[in-house]
């Protein structure tokens, strides 16, 4: 399976009272990782500044296309505390449907750091929209071409 690797560095600010990130803050880190990975430099632009081919929508003011988060789940599996390399945001497509796609998620410990520790686990359902008419509009050819790579299971959380 190919992956997306976002490297995204902790803020002090990132951490809680019991010194590990704050639940609130790993979805900002998923926040991060998924613009920086799937959302191109300048409207109409490819390409992050990550040097992500997966970077094709265009986002800022003007843009064409607007996304909107239908839905989001994640699973803490152990503290990720403060460090001062970036944490290694794994990403994939778990489903490219007609006008959304799935991006799925692992939080681990920085890259080089031996067996990597997961610390959470999260889905992210997001929606493309056209802004001139508000309505969900259909994945182009060449998104479903920059992310057919990363398309592999979605993430298996645990039953309740």
């Amino acid at each position: 399976m190919s992956r997306i690797h976002v490297p995204v560095t902790l803020r002090w600010s990132d951490i809680d009272a019991y010194g590990h990130v704050n639940n609130a803050e790993m979805l900002r880190l998923l926040e991060e990782a998924r613009i920086r990975a799937f959302w191109a430099d300048e409207a109409g632009g490819e390409g992050s500044h990550d040097g992500h081919a997966t970077a094709v929508i265009a986002g800022g003011p003007g843009a064409e296309t607007i996304t909107l988060i239908a839905g989001q789940q994640i699973e803490y599996l152990a503290p990720a505390p403060y460090v001062r390399k970036p944490l290694d945001v794994q990403l994939w497509i778990g489903r490219l449907g007609g006008a959304s796609i799935e991006i799925c998620y692992e939080v681990r410990s920085p890259r080089d750091a031996g067996d990597q520790v997961v610390y959470a686990k999260a889905a992210t359902t997001l929606v493309l929209v056209d802004a001139a008419s508000q309505r969900p509009r259909r994945l182009t050819e060449r998104e479903r071409e920059a992310w057919a790579g990363f398309v592999d299971a979605p993430v298996e959380f645990r039953k309740r």
